[in-house]
């Protein structure tokens, strides 16, 4: 489908660019320490770094982006140390692109294009795949003319093509476009389809009153860790970039009454390629119908607060800006000095050391118990009715038939106030304040 970026034979060799531009937003601008961050995303893919460049300039280059002196420069290093590949920070254009690749003479890539790289290498489930794919064909189809710019169009300058190279070039792209968007389409209709059934799974655990916690936060802040530390997960938690790319969903029991649905999620970055957040909605989505979110966030990284506003404007644009959420940070046991973070919403933990992760367990509890009893329950055989209503409605543990229909059963507020005629150990109705 798409010629590999990267040799699996070789480590590759690379020279990472970055532009810094008045007219350009923070956002869109390089700086060190996001070619830092390039730097191990680069290492993530497999990649060595061999040298950087951060240009300072009033206004991007329209064509090469850096300017003629400076790609100059940067192909001088790319032949000293024996780079086959160029990657740049900045978010460039396809034109851009390719007059970059015919300039320096080796490959060149964005920060976009080395992220799908880097998802497309740790997909591993079936929906991760079709997320990374669709992303991957989004990015391809306007930089498609590039790839057959060794082919003269039939609109070539002078009005003529020479002799032997009229028709096959503009068929070639005109047909790959077509075959891409065609693909675009199919792609769209799987993932409406994989949105389909986690709606029709969201809907039985709201039936089931079964409350939803979404962890997210900057790639490598420790949610994985985290869900290992809550649950015993046991999902692979490694200290480098985008780690978890597929969604893991497990059970937390906060105490008797009280269990929830805890789910991991794909680590959010700088610059993360739009289409890689239009691809991944159908796992992100989650996000807009949690009852919680925890963000963590890495309180051991100088960065932590830039960090922390990337991952608040991508909740936005998601649609969870009103999802409740408490922040959780992370590596406490980094840290220097007495004073760690804190507030009515505030949480700091380690969750490789366990610091800290009983209270946010109370703090869980305190957000999600619903005020569920578990109870027990005589039911006359007349109202044995009730019993499917409980199925449905409550946690029903056992169920016992003698004389009467026993059952231990865990039932939120509304749930015990149907059945309370019927309740004999475990929950006492509330007296009203007339009552002594």
């Amino acid at each position: 489908m798409f010629e590999k970026t990267f040799d699996d034979t070789k480590i590759n060799r690379a020279v990472l660019c970055g532009l810094n531009a008045g007219c350009l937003s923070q956002e869109e601008n390089a700086s060190e320490e996001s070619l830092e961050e390039l730097e191990a995303l680069l290492e993530t893919a497999g990649g060595e770094c061999v040298g950087t460049v951060l240009q300072n300039k009033a206004t991007p280059d329209p064509r090469t982006f850096l300017g003629e002196g400076k790609v100059e420069e940067v192909k001088a290093l790319v032949e000293a140390s024996g780079a086959d590949l160029v990657i740049f920070d900045n978010e460039l254009s396809p034109s851009q692109q390719r007059a970059l690749t015919e300039a320096l003479g080796v490959q060149v890539l964005d920060r976009s294009a080395l992220i799908l790289d880097i998802f497309a290498q740790r997909a591993r489930t079936s929906e991760g795949r079709l997320q990374v794919e669709l992303a991957q064909y989004k990015y391809l189809l306007p930089r498609l003319t590039g790839m057959w710019g060794h082919l003269v169009r039939q609109n070539a300058a002078g009005g003529k093509s020479p002799i032997g190279t009229r028709g096959p070039g503009e068929t070639q792209l005109e047909s790959d476009r077509r075959l891409i968007r065609e693909k675009i389409t199919r792609l769209e209709r799987e993932l409406k389809e994989v949105r389909r059934v986690r709606a029709t799974q969201r809907q039985r655990r709201e039936k089931n009153e079964v409350p939803v916690v979404a962890i997210v936060g900057y790639t490598n802040a420790g949610k994985s860790t985290l869900l290992n530390a809550l649950t015993g997960a046991g999902i692979p938690a490694n200290n480098r970039l985008f780690d978890t790319l597929d969604t893991t969903t497990r059970t937390l029991e906060l105490s008797d009454t009280c269990t929830v649905l805890i789910s991991d999620t794909v680590g959010f970055i700088s610059k993360l390629p739009h289409h890689l957040v239009e691809a991944f909605k159908a796992t992100l989505e989650e996000l807009e119908y949690a009852d919680l979110l925890l963000h963590v966030i890495d309180a051991s990284h100088p960065d932590w607060r830039e960090q922390a506003e990337v991952v608040e404007r991508l909740i936005t644009e998601l649609g969870a800006w009103e999802t409740p959420r408490v922040d959780v940070f992370n590596k406490a046991d980094l840290l220097d000095g007495d004073i760690l973070p804190h507030g009515e919403d505030i949480v700091t933990i380690s969750a490789k050391t366990g610091a800290g992760l009983d209270s946010l367990a109370d703090k869980l509890r305190g957000r999600l118990d619903q005020g569920a009893h578990k109870v027990t329950l005589h039911l006359p055989y007349d109202q044995g009715g009730l019993m499917d209503m409980l199925y449905r409605e409550a946690k029903v543990e056992t169920v016992e038939y003698g004389e009467t229909i026993e059952a231990v059963v865990t039932c939120t507020p509304k749930v015990l106030g149907r059945v309370k005629d019927y309740i004999t150990d475990g929950w006492t109705p509330p007296k009203e304040f007339w009552e002594d």
